[in-house]
């Protein structure tokens, strides 16, 4: 982290684009420029550790408390922060601990809303990692859950804070699409790894996994290794391709084009194309979802990579899309004055008067098409999600991923999985957090 930017974590000196369009107005006691945050992690596997070490290295932030299943991730957490971290298995020793302000839940998706729910009536700030529930009911719980604690929640679908995103939003609202009509997100893989067919750490027993523990709600099973380092790959853990994949895309577009409400309808396909082994989460999903004002074709594919992780959004004008660095916006091609393929076929003479009325008659050349050269707007990188975070706590600013935001997004996920699994198209009530067939 550069000298800049722990300055403005430390002091939150400056305002991000992102920041400024939260608005100022506290929704919570700031914890003030100097002021020692205390953070404690449910869960150190594959993004836990992630934010362990993220958090870590940020000014006036301290790890104080890891919670984890499996003696591996435990282990880890001290090698990775020099012995200072704790370690424990029971996740309730973090919430109880009266130094940590907020708590960071990195762990299956059937675990999130009950940690949520605890750590919230434990008086902590919550950061939870996408989807934020595990079913659609779970949403409401969670928002009314947020605004009676009064405390910061902020789901971590990180390219929604980003600078790019913000650039993209910027665009769209400027007009410069036109009419919107329809969005394409897609994301393709085709790896072992990309399938969520991780490693399995070779200690991992009954002694040093707490596998109960670990189920949780979940039906019961026989303790399984695979189940508890690929657990994205079943129904009983996980939402899958859609929660695991679709979920960042939707929270990206919905903060671009400023959905506030889950899809109107969701109609999906999919299955087990690449990988049968033995999960029964499908690798391959596609979705159709209606909004008010566009329709959205969404796909995760884990079978073929020969297309790339994609965001467009197409208007009347011109269709936008992303890049590492930049936002791209390709223009429509601007018809010619008079339609000339429909004068095929028609007799001379009379295609001859037409294009006369038009100011085009005796032999005068008919201007065709012209297209704009697409337009690249750079962008420089910001404050990264985690940091954005830790920023709003600082000032007492409200989260930029809400509740309300991660139940969004996180219900046009369960929606399709729910059209797949139902093999019906489904119509959603946002009023009443209800799914009937369409």
């Amino acid at each position: 982290m550069d000298t800049n930017r722990r300055q403005f974590i430390q002091t939150g000196s400056a305002a991000s684009i992102l920041y400024k369009l939260a608005g100022p107005k506290p929704v919570l006691a700031a914890a003030g420029p100097n002021d020692q945050i205390g953070v404690g992690f449910i869960g150190v596997g594959i993004r836990g550790s992630y934010h362990v070490d993220s958090f870590s290295k940020m000014p006036g932030v301290q790890a104080i408390i890891a919670a984890d299943c499996y003696e591996g991730h435990l282990t880890w957490a001290k090698e990775a922060t020099d012995g200072k971290i704790e370690t424990t298995r029971e996740y309730r020793k973090v919430l109880d601990r009266k130094d940590v302000d907020a708590v960071v839940i990195s762990t299956p998706d059937h675990w999130h809303t009950p940690l949520m729910l605890e750590a919230l009536d434990a008086g902590k700030h919550v950061f939870i990692e996408k989807p934020m529930t595990y079913t659609i009911a779970e949403g409401k719980q969670v928002i009314d859950a947020v605004r009676k604690s009064g405390k910061l929640l902020m789901v971590g679908s990180q390219d929604k804070t980003s600078a790019i995103t913000a650039k993209a939003k910027e665009l769209v609202t400027s007009g410069i699409l036109g009419k919107l009509s329809m969005a394409r997100l897609g994301d393709y893989r085709n790896s072992p790894d990309g399938a969520w067919i991780y490693p399995v750490a070779p200690d991992a027993s009954p002694q040093t996994v707490d596998w109960n523990r670990w189920l949780g709600s979940a039906p019961k099973h026989p303790f399984d290794m695979t189940r508890f380092f690929r657990w994205r790959c079943w129904w009983e853990y996980s939402g899958g391709v859609a929660t695991d994949l679709w979920v960042h895309r939707l929270t990206t577009l919905h903060e671009i084009l400023g959905v506030q409400a889950p899809p109107e309808t969701v109609a999906t396909q999919g299955g087990i194309f690449r990988f049968p082994d033995g999960r029964t989460c499908p690798d391959l999903l596609v979705g159709l979802m209606e909004y008010p004002n566009f329709i959205l074709e969404i796909t995760a594919n884990l079978g073929s990579a020969r297309r790339a992780t994609e965001l467009l959004v197409a208007g009347s004008e011109a269709s936008l899309s992303l890049t590492a660095k930049s936002v791209l916006v390709t223009f429509e091609p601007k018809p010619g004055p008079v339609g000339s393929y429909g004068l095929n076929g028609w007799p001379k003479d009379l295609k001859e008067q037409y294009l006369s009325s038009m100011g085009f008659g005796e032999g005068r050349r008919v201007p065709g098409s012209t297209t704009k050269p697409p337009q690249e707007f750079p962008v420089e990188a910001g404050l990264d999600h985690n940091e954005l975070f830790i920023k709003s706590l600082r000032d007492g600013t409200p989260s930029l991923e809400s509740a309300e935001e991660g139940h969004n997004a996180a219900t046009a996920a369960h929606l399709g999985n729910l059209a797949f699994r139902k093999g019906k198209k489904l119509r959603y009530d946002a009023q009443s957090f209800q799914a009937t067939e369409a």
